[in-house]
């Protein structure tokens, strides 16, 4: 096993030798060591497992991969492992494990009717409660464990509530990480790892704690850093669309030459309610063409749920996609450019401007352990996550040449 177990801290040597409960769960901040300790922990358990099914789970099979799988593969080798995506299966010292996504409420039907000896999980915040549940009911192999990473989220979310603050009730154990206890990263990343979160996510994803994600969402906006009119001679383009009938709609063009930082160059924006008069897809598209005037954008992103208005400007030759709504990884890359000076605004672009002092938190949701924006005043909002984080985050599909320090 390629492995350096000299680089293990003290925490990670705990959780690998010391998980021996029914439930091991490692919570805490970013790349504090928790997947490395967990796959190292999983793989001594299989080694030794009772007879019986296995299974490994992520938000999605995709992320699934891409945090936990790949990682696997690279520390056992092909030898000793192998992935079978068509079937859903993988192999690791011979034993099978099933894969799964839970992405929704539908994902506990995938694993129902198993009788499992052990159980990873990936990401345990993003999973629904029911999922969870019928998971641990399905470890029912004398010996079966599980183990499973997360970082923080709301103090009313139901892994907190349910299961962490419960842990002496339970057969349970958890350990909490800090990037104290990852002892492979490099000073020089670590402080850049800290500038670029602030407010909330600084909290949850930094000092690993469990808080309420309460006030204004972009709470480091700064009119005075984040206001800056676009220099000239930008390369790249892009657009997004925020679609709205009754709603505002709005479209955005942004552009960069080289790298970051990428800036709202200008805005477009119809109020029907306020103007008193609706505007067909046609008549969108008309003031889609005439507003960007001679700019030729590589890509348009737009809302996936205006069908229609994504076929309208398809049949005017541009290049559209549907942007990715993934909401809270959205606003933690926006909030992350926005810390690091990587995205600026014109001050042309007024109604933009005008909702990032109003963009909140729901607080009932957040009763709920859900972080969700309310919804209001957030068009514009909508709009630059769509092309931010489309374009440029986790889900990108644009490459983008990142100057040094990104």
């Amino acid at each position: 096993m390629m492995f350096e177990w000299d680089e293990l801290s003290p925490k990670q040597r705990e959780y690998i030798f010391q998980s021996d409960a029914r439930i091991n769960i490692a919570e805490g901040s970013v790349r504090s060591g928790k997947t490395i300790s967990s796959i190292v922990a999983w793989i001594k358990f299989i080694l030794e497992a009772p007879p019986g099914e296995l299974l490994m789970v992520g938000k999605t099979e995709r992320t699934l991969k891409r945090n936990v799988l790949n990682v696997l593969a690279d520390m056992v080798g092909n030898k000793y492992f192998s992935l079978n995506r068509g079937e859903g299966e993988a192999t690791l010292f011979g034993r099978r494990i099933y894969i799964a996504g839970a992405s929704d409420e539908r994902a506990e039907g995938k694993i129902r009717g198993l009788t499992l000896a052990g159980a990873y999980g990936d990401e345990i915040t993003l999973w629904p409660e029911s999922f969870f549940t019928v998971l641990l009911s399905r470890l029912s192999v004398p010996g079966a464990r599980f183990f499973g990473t997360t970082n923080p989220d709301s103090p009313y979310h139901w892994l907190k509530e349910g299961y962490l603050d419960r842990e002496d009730s339970l057969n349970m154990k958890c350990w909490h990480f800090t990037l104290d206890d990852n002892f492979s990263l490099d000073p020089f990343y670590v402080e850049s790892l800290r500038q670029e979160y602030r407010g909330v996510w600084f909290k949850r994803y930094i000092l690993g704690l469990w808080v309420l994600a309460e006030g204004i969402i972009y709470d480091m906006w700064d009119e005075d850093k984040h206001i800056c009119r676009f220099p000239e001679g930008l390369t790249n383009f892009i657009v997004a669309v925020d679609y709205g009938t009754s709603n505002p709609c709005t479209f955005g063009l942004y552009g960069w030459t080289g790298g970051f930082p990428v800036y709202l160059m200008k805005e477009y924006w119809h109020d029907s309610r306020g103007s008193g008069r609706q505007k067909t897809d046609s008549e969108y598209a008309d003031d889609f063409v005439s507003w960007l005037e001679d700019i030729r954008p590589s890509v348009v992103y737009v809302d996936p749920s205006a069908a229609s208005f994504i076929v309208e400007l398809r049949k005017r030759g541009f290049r559209v996609r549907g942007a990715d709504n993934s909401v809270g990884d959205g606003l933690r890359f926006v909030a992350s450019l926005l810390a690091r000076g990587g995205f600026l605004v014109d001050p042309s672009c007024t109604n933009t401007i005008a909702e990032f002092s109003s963009y909140v938190w729901d607080s009932k949701a957040q009763l709920k352990g859900e972080d969700k924006p309310l919804k209001q005043n957030d068009h514009a909002m909508d709009r630059n996550r769509y092309a931010l984080f489309s374009h440029f985050g986790r889900a990108g599909r644009g490459p983008v040449d990142k100057p040094p320090g990104w």
